[in-house]
Parts: C-alpha cells; structure tokens; sequence
C-alpha cells in the first residue's frame, strides 16, 4: 500500500510540476473595442496573438491578456510598477521614439487613421475649410501624433469618449460630424452593422500605426524569448490567417 500511494505522489509530483514552473506574464492592454478586443475581452486580435504566443511555448512563459484603463496603464508604466508588459503600443506614443525607455518588439500589425463621416454628410480633409467648426469623435485620453496639430489647425472641435466604438455609434446617430479611428476599427464595425453603404472613409495626415509589444527594461528575460516570434508572424501562414480574419 505504502509503494502505491508512493507512486501515486510522484506521478503526481510530474504532473504537476511544470504547471508550478510556469512563468505567468500579464499582458496588459487598454483598448476595450473590437476587432481588438470583443466578447467581454474573450476575442478578438489580442486574444488570438495571446493563444498564439502560448501555443509556442516559449520556455515556462504563460501569457495572460488583461484590460487596464489607460491613464492607470500609463501612470504604472511612468512609475515602474507595471507588472507585466503591454500589447498594442507604439513608440511615438509614449514619446519613446528613440526606443530607449522601453523595450519593443516588432510590429505585428499595421494600421492607419482615417476620418469617417455619414455619406449625406461626407466630410474631406483634402478640401480646404471643410472641417473648420466641425465636431470630431476622439478617444479620451489618447494622444495622436501628427495629428493633433493638424486637428487644431483645422479648427476642429474634440469631442472624446470611451472608445473609438463608441465615437462611431454617436456618429450613427448624428451627435458628432466626424470620427478619427484606426481604419480596422472603422471596417470592423461598418461591417459588423452593415452599414459599409452609410459612410465614407478618408485617410488622414500623419504615419502608419504600428502595434507593438512594450516590455519594461526590467523584463529583458521576456523580452528575448518574445521578440524573435513576434519578427517572425509575417512569415508564418498560420498567423497571417488569423490577422486576416480583422481586415
């Protein structure tokens, strides 16, 4: 009897013991708005990569994806007590331009802003005047390289909300002239209400948003097992069919 319940323990201690080594790596992330994240934060962009990254496994790092408000997220970041790292950043916003704050992976996504308005209603940028004393929908507390002059140079009035959802369902229902948002966020959301027909898309000034990971200097361990898959997904079939799917 003895010899089994020995057995039993250490078949059990085996079992067990590489769910004891794992290295859980919180992933923190702001954006609370599909195709990024949808579901109650259960699909979406950022919960695929993070499927993805654990079906990799890469050593005895387990990544977990939460949600963090933005100006907490940033405020841990500015005090060093974030305890994980972040999906979907790009340098410039963080004024990290440099890259010499934090630590960042490559791109895994690319994406742009464009300015929305209701088809009756169409608003270009490219014609002089066109925006002056408008009202457009952005982000509470985002920043927007190269395109914050712009926005006040044109003589634009900010209205901010929650999410850029959220800009785009007052923009349905005509409580805001125009909407500045990544152009995956906008076809997601026209598509998923079959309103693609109501509303025109123009590009906006400025560059390309690149998603990046950011890791604190204090998390190089994890810095060098995640960089290299991350330069690797726009090679990897598998991963390409999932980014499809948000396009």
């Amino acid at each position: 009897m003895r010899q089994v319940l020995s057995v039993l323990t250490l078949l059990c201690a085996v079992l067990t013991a590489p769910l004891a080594r794992a290295e859980v790596v919180n992933v923190y992330t702001s954006a609370n708005f599909a195709p990024l994240l949808s579901g109650g934060g259960s699909h979406g962009l950022y919960p695929d990569l993070i499927d993805y990254l654990n079906r990799q496994q890469l050593g005895d790092l387990s990544f977990r994806l939460n949600y963090l408000p933005r100006k907490r997220l940033q405020m841990r970041l500015e005090n060093g007590k974030l305890d994980g790292i972040v999906i979907g950043m790009m340098p410039a916003w963080l004024n990290d331009e440099e890259q010499r704050k934090y630590l960042w992976t490559a791109p895994f996504a690319i994406d742009r802003f464009v300015l929305v308005s209701r088809r009756e209603h169409p608003i270009n940028p490219a014609v002089a005047g066109a925006l002056y004393g408008k009202t457009i929908g952005l982000t509470l507390g985002y920043v927007y390289p190269g395109l914050d002059d712009w926005i006040r140079r044109e003589g634009l009035h900010r209205a901010d909300a929650l999410s850029e959802e959220i800009n785009l369902e007052k923009l349905r229902l005509d409580r805001i002239d125009c909407v500045a948002v990544s152009e995956s966020v906008a076809r997601y959301y026209l598509k998923s209400h079959n309103a693609e027909s109501r509303f025109t898309l123009f590009n906006l000034p400025g560059r390309q948003t690149e998603r990046r990971f950011l890791v604190p200097q204090g998390q190089a361990d994890v810095y060098e097992r995640l960089a290299p898959v991350i330069r690797k997904l726009k090679d990897d079939p598998a991963w390409q069919r999932i980014l499809s799917k948000y396009e």
